[in-house]
């Protein structure tokens, strides 16, 4: 009776715990959060690059079970033009050299893991091979809006070349 008395009172214990209201806990959900407990370093900042608070800042609207872009005209103003983007990047393809990746805002905290969301990353297609690396990366490139990709990306950085 002993042992049944205890056991009832350690499962009264733990559903009372969990029944507790859990104070909020910080999520990284979008625009470019970096977690505290990240071993790498947030992005430094630098003024020769596009700002990730810019491209973060679009705003969205569901149409047809999709939830696509709607650039405000800083955004805009970036389009079909050369632009640098700093970022971590996140091969597509294994290798040591990467012609195509996604270059995103904050890095990786698991290799199955997305960092953000689509506000938060650019498809980079490169003309020569960039190293891979877990330090940030500057690409310069052909920068254009996809108002509606098939990936549900928003931003894309063709004719890309890695800048030191």
């Amino acid at each position: 009776m002993k042992r049944t008395a205890a056991g009832l009172a350690a499962i009264l214990i733990a559903v009372s715990a969990a029944a507790q209201p859990m104070p909020p806990v910080p999520m990284g959900t979008g625009p470019g959060v970096h977690d505290p407990n990240s071993p790498f370093a947030p992005l430094p900042a630098r003024s020769d690059v596009v700002p990730w608070s810019l491209l973060t800042a679009v705003k969205t609207k569901t149409e047809k079970n999709k939830v696509l872009p709607v650039f405000d005209k800083p955004q805009q103003a970036l389009h079909q033009k050369t632009q640098r983007v700093q970022g971590f990047m996140m091969p597509l393809e294994p290798g040591e050299k990467q012609t195509h990746f996604l270059l995103t805002s904050v890095p990786l905290s698991c290799g199955f893991c997305v960092p953000g969301g689509p506000e938060s990353m650019v498809e980079v297609r490169t003309r020569t091979p960039v190293p891979y690396t877990l330090d940030p990366v500057v690409v310069e490139g052909k920068f254009a809006l996809l108002e509606d990709d098939q990936y549900g990306l928003y931003y894309r950085i063709t004719e890309g070349v890695g800048v030191k």
